[in-house]
């Protein structure tokens, strides 16, 4: 069952959060998943919530996205990440069909 990650991202560095996003495609690409939204415009229609940049994958399963997540190069990459940008993110289940 695939699994959607939805990261709400609020970059403080253009430049260098260009620089991960190059590094960590193939990466993502390799674990299998792929990009649903990466930083459209978005709209809020009910609630409080003022999502920043909205990011969206989808991954063949959570436990590829855990793997994915928890793997030597991610984190690395999450590093990379940390220092020119903050995160909120939730993964989950998609429909059984």
């Amino acid at each position: 069952m695939s699994a959607y990650v939805v990261f709400d991202v609020e970059i403080r560095d253009m430049a260098r959060y260009q620089g991960f996003m190059e590094a960590v495609t193939p990466v993502l690409l390799a674990a299998g998943a792929r990009y649903l939204a990466r930083g459209g415009a978005h709209q809020v229609y009910e609630g409080d919530w003022q999502p920043r940049r909205l990011v969206i994958l989808e991954f063949p399963s959570i436990g590829a996205w855990e793997q994915f997540y928890h793997g030597a190069a991610y984190q690395a990459l999450k590093a990379m990440r940390d220092t020119c940008s903050s995160a909120r993110l939730v993964c989950v289940d998609g429909v059984a069909e």
